[in-house]
């Protein structure tokens, strides 16, 4: 089995993580530090881990929705942060628009550590994230897009990951 969870089901799936193996250094997202619904376009890259969403997507750098107020990834503690970036399991960042990670404001649209906004288990099989790739996945849902896209846009690779896996 695996699964995925998106804005609330990335908030449900981080609150159950006791219940979910490989999730111990997930954190909880609360209110995004900026006090506000935030809903717009960001930057995320992708990060070196075991998701089976994102294989074959590390170090791209896509636009992606957001649409949330309660973002902010809340660690337990600095030692908790610190397991979830050395553990492998941090799947997304944003970045700015120099393509650094950032927590400042508006490129990280929560104010989440070290950029944090995904996360994947040990094995892979459950990710979380807050951005919405599920609204950006063709082509015509982006202002802008290299020619060679044609109908698919980056984030249909990770749809695509999910149906080789299952296969």
């Amino acid at each position: 089995s695996f699964a995925l969870g998106v804005c609330n089901g990335c908030q449900m799936m981080s609150n159950l993580h006791e219940l979910i193996p490989g999730s111990e250094s997930w954190p909880h997202f609360v209110r995004n530090r900026s006090e506000q619904f935030e809903a717009r376009v960001a930057m995320v890259q992708v990060q070196e881990s075991p998701s089976i969403f994102l294989q074959g997507m590390t170090g791209s750098r896509l636009p992606i929705a957001i649409a949330h107020g309660e973002g902010h990834a809340e660690f337990e503690n600095e030692a908790a942060l610190l397991e979830a970036d050395l553990s492998g399991t941090v799947a997304l960042r944003y970045i700015d628009n120099h393509g650094k990670v950032t927590e400042r404001y508006p490129a990280n649209p929560n104010g989440s550590p070290r950029g944090i906004t995904g996360l994947t288990t040990r094995d892979g099989r459950v990710t979380i994230m807050m951005p919405h790739p599920e609204r950006v996945f063709r082509t015509v849902t982006n202002s802008w897009r290299p020619d060679e896209w044609q109908e698919d846009g980056g984030w249909m690779r990770m749809f695509r990951n999910a149906r080789v896996w299952v296969d």
